[in-house]
């Protein structure tokens, strides 16, 4: 039987990498007692940091699922990672989730994933939580992370703790809600009066919180400013529709790998944070009328879920984590994909605790499941009913930043390499690949440098295939400035037949992105008809392969204007040979050049970076096109040479303490600078020099 919608909560665990969000999870199931002993990041033996490289790298790389019962409430923990490669995972787990939890490091404070996480909740308008965690470190400081918060998060923060002892000495926090203190020692909690010395920080800090509660409604701020304090039950029952509706955002004390602060926190969570039933109805697209509509979470409802995770692993196959908005599903029921119109049999539903899973019968409004082996759903995919087809909005992924190219460190595995990178892009969407034809190299790209290197990671642990990480070649082309003309004539006589072809060729530039024009200015049938196309054939095969540096030749006219033939040995082939001669010499003569990409650069950076940002894009020989300011933030538009944005990513981490990210699309070809386009000849040279000889 499903559980009722009222007693969920669905909650995502979120904040910069390496504060201690899988540790805090951990945390909350064992004080739940969902698991029997407190798993620690170190030794590998958390619940929702199973991932062989999760393990290995001591870092979330994957969004995970976990869930416990507190206090009559099922509570379903998203537990997403924090590093900016991965960032992603953790915008598609706030999708499906009614709250936050944003975890901050009490020595770093607000970090840049932090803001990005906050940004993320802002967008899908949820009540969140703040948990200041590790106040038992050195150097650790409540009330300087506090202030940090309230600097750099938009939104009305508010402490619900304050810590008692500091560093090492930390012991503990004192509610300021219920002005009870709260000590651990031994892992045993107890509970006390407020020590004297935190007496009048409590009462300060507790003000706040009233003054907050107070501001949530006009007629209670009336009342507070006209009486100077509120009752307590009117101040809970204010609080508690503030921080719900997210007027409010409580900051909350804890060190989750000594399991202090994790009562608390559940407490928050089932008492404060919105059910599913609590969040409007969900928007989306009625397939059938062809309308926007909406599903109330309900029992009675069509069945409307989407898929939010896929997770593919070589034995068990894939695995879809997804989340029921409407309706009820049931273990062996088919539903349809909404977007792709596939039918999908929903064989065992199951709750997911990391990578056990416990089947259920079924799944209702609000509940979060996971399904094995669906043959055509991907992350971001509806499911529903056939007879009500709804779509809901897909998740917004990312476009990769980075790409690389592959090859096998043995041959024979290119078919293989296909199929595992297939399998890793189910698995995560913003993994993009393509061969490219014109530099004959297969492609893949990510959101950065550390997230390409996890998928050839995973691609020799989980699939068996070894691949090699080179950078990009850069498709430079190949065209003229000048015109010229000249003969280009194929004449070998052996034993028998000879072959003979005569071609008079001139080229000469076209338009940028103009392509190529092949113009037969014969007359009186000096090259006869037959053999024209061969002409053009030849001349064709020529620009493919290049002439200057071996890249394809462009933007060129060609015009066959006089030539002579042998009524017995010429040939289709001769006439091919004799053009791609002709070309190769007139083409040397026509003031060769060498074109490059260039790129339309996106960066988005902190205000005070902007000028570093604009200086660099200047010594990489880019065009500012423009800046707007968005607040702390500026947005830099620039066209840079694809060149010169290989080493990119991490000149502009460094140079925003890795608050910068960027995105590029191709705009346009440009001619070469000379020295440049000199040293890129000889670069070619040498390696067709090295691969002939080889």
């Amino acid at each position: 039987m499903a559980i009722e919608i009222g007693k969920i909560r669905n909650v995502g665990i979120v904040g910069h990498g390496g504060v201690g969000k899988t540790s805090l999870v951990e945390s909350l199931l064992h004080t739940a007692g969902a698991v029997n002993r407190l798993g620690k990041v170190d030794d590998g033996s958390t619940t929702t940091d199973f991932d062989a490289d999760e393990i290995k790298r001591k870092i979330s790389i994957n969004t995970a699922l976990a869930y416990c019962e507190w206090k009559g409430h099922h509570v379903n923990l998203v537990d997403t990672p924090g590093y900016g490669d991965f960032i992603a995972d953790a915008r598609a787990g706030l999708r499906v989730v009614e709250a936050a939890v944003v975890v901050v490091d009490a020595v770093a404070g607000v970090q840049v994933q932090t803001e990005k996480v906050w940004k993320f909740a802002n967008d899908f308008e949820l009540p969140r939580a703040v948990v200041v965690n590790r106040l038992d470190r050195e150097r650790a400081d409540f009330y300087r992370t506090f202030d940090s918060l309230t600097r750099r998060l938009k939104g009305r923060l508010v402490a619900v703790h304050v810590p008692i002892g500091e560093e090492h000495g930390f012991k503990g926090f004192v509610d300021l809600v219920t002005q009870k203190a709260t000590t651990f020692a031994d892992g045993k909690a107890s509970q006390g009066d407020v020590p004297a010395d935190l007496a009048d920080r409590v009462k300060e800090y507790r003000e706040k919180l009233v003054e907050a509660a107070a501001e949530t409604d006009d007629d209670l701020l009336a009342k507070y400013l006209e009486e100077g304090s509120l009752a307590e039950p009117e101040m809970l029952t204010a609080l508690r529709a503030g921080i719900g509706q997210g007027k409010i955002v409580p900051v909350l004390c804890a060190v989750a790998t000594r399991e202090i602060g994790s009562a608390a926190l559940l407490d928050l969570i089932v008492h404060e944070l919105p059910s599913p039933a609590d969040r409007a109805e969900v928007a989306g697209t009625d397939l059938k009328a062809k309308q926007a509509a909406t599903r109330k979470p309900e029992a009675k409802e069509p069945v409307t879920a989407l898929v939010f995770k896929t997770l593919s692993d070589p034995h068990i196959g894939k695995l879809s984590l997804f989340r029921v908005y409407s309706g009820t599903i049931r273990a062996d029921s088919t539903l349809t994909n909404a977007g792709r119109g596939g039918k999908e049999r929903m064989g065992h539903i199951s709750w997911m605790q990391g990578k056990n899973v416990k089947a259920v019968e079924t799944l209702g409004p609000g509940e979060i499941g996971v399904v094995p082996k669906l043959k055509e759903t991907m992350t971001g995919d509806t499911l529903s009913d056939e007879a009500h087809l709804f779509e809901l909005p897909r998740i917004e992924f990312p476009e990769p930043a980075i790409s690389f190219a592959i090859q096998p460190k043995s041959r024979g595995d290119e078919d293989k390499i296909s199929n595992a990178l297939a399998r890793i892009a189910e698995e995560d969407p913003t993994v993009h690949y393509h061969f490219d034809p014109e530099t004959k190299q297969l492609l893949v790209s990510g959101v950065g440098s550390m997230h390409v290197e996890m998928v050839v990671e995973r691609m020799k642990r989980k699939y068996n295939v070894d691949v090699i990480l080179l950078p990009p070649r850069i498709p430079y082309k190949e065209t003229v400035k000048g015109r010229a003309e000249g003969q280009g004539k194929y004449k070998k006589q052996t034993g028998g037949r000879g072959q003979y072809g005569d071609t008079w060729i001139r080229v000469e530039p076209m338009q940028r992105g103009g392509g190529f024009e092949f113009v037969d200015d014969i007359f009186g049938g000096a090259v006869p008809r037959n053999f024209i196309p061969s002409v053009e054939k030849g001349v064709r095969d020529c620009m493919k392969r290049g002439i200057l540096a071996g890249y394809p030749i462009v933007d060129l006219k060609v015009t066959l204007y006089d030539g002579s033939y042998h009524d017995v040995d010429s040939s289709d082939m001769a006439f091919q040979i004799a053009a791609s001669m002709g070309l190769q010499k007139v083409f040397m003569e026509a003031r060769p050049i060498l074109l490059e990409p260039i790129m339309n650069v996106q960066v988005t950076c902190p205000s005070e970076n902007a000028g570093d940002v604009i200086g660099d894009l200047n010594s990489r020989r880019g065009r500012i096109n423009g800046m707007e300011p968005a607040g702390e933030v500026a947005i830099v538009h620039a066209s840079v040479p694809m060149a010169e944005m290989l080493t990119y990513e991490s000149t502009l981490r460094s140079m925003t303490g890795g608050r910068g990210g960027y995105s590029m699309e191709f705009d346009r070809y440009e001619e070469v600078p000379g020295m440049m386009a000199d040293k890129v000849i000889k670069e070619a040279k040498a390696e067709k020099e090295k691969a002939e000889k080889h």
